[in-house]
């Protein structure tokens, strides 16, 4: 974990993609996509069938770790309606009881004309010190952090061959911002703003960027 203060509330960045409050016992993750495969064969793309697993089992073994008292996905828990297979749903059901905790889901854009049975869409909400939302958003409160999904940011290191995209955390303070990386394993990813505050996940690990002029622009 690596520590975040917010106006001296602490956040920890988890270099499993996700948000980790304790005070409030709130995990926090964005753009799972689940069903992305899936969507993908209906539309001809043979993409094989073995990605929700490993995001799904990267979640249970968060829970297992951290215990929250409430896990709340910030939008694209699934990728559209055509990946929302029986088998999926039945997934879906049974989560919360694997989690040991309530699930919540604030809507994304890719839940639109989706329903899933005990998932309502909720709407952008303040959590504390944090209004939480899927799209990035202006806090209605000055004191607040806005922590939000939706952009996949990346951060580009290196040069040439030797360049990496890597998923990041960004936070823009003057925004009062946090974008999460995606937490979902096919998702790609959208270059960030070297000018944010920037954390990358590699290998296991959270490291905060320096700037020593190992990046490269968009």
């Amino acid at each position: 974990m690596t520590p975040l203060l917010w106006n001296g509330h602490r956040l920890e960045l988890l270099a499993e993609r996700a948000l980790w409050d304790p005070s409030q016992g709130l995990l926090l993750l964005a753009d799972v996509h689940l069903g992305k495969a899936e969507s993908f064969q209906a539309h001809g793309i043979p993409l094989p069938s073995d990605g929700d697993a490993a995001n799904l089992n990267r979640l249970l073994a968060l829970a297992h770790r951290l215990q929250p008292r409430e896990v709340l996905v910030l939008g694209d828990l699934i990728h559209s309606r055509l990946g929302l297979t029986a088998d999926l749903r039945a997934k879906l059901t049974a989560l919360p009881e694997l989690l040991a905790c309530p699930l919540g889901l604030v809507g994304g854009n890719h839940e639109r004309g989706s329903w899933i049975e005990g998932l309502p869409p909720l709407p952008p909400q303040r959590r504390g010190p944090l209004w939480l939302s899927h799209e990035p958003a202006l806090a209605p409160q000055a004191e607040l952090l806005n922590v939000c999904g939706h952009v996949h940011p990346v951060a580009l290191l290196g040069q040439g061959a030797d360049r990496l995209r890597l998923p990041c955390f960004a936070l823009d303070p003057g925004a009062r911002q946090l974008l999460l990386p995606a937490f979902g394993e096919l998702t790609g990813g959208h270059p960030c703003s070297p000018r944010l505050q920037r954390w990358v996940i590699a290998e296991g690990s959270v490291l905060e960027l320096n700037g020593t002029g190992a990046e490269s622009a968009p």
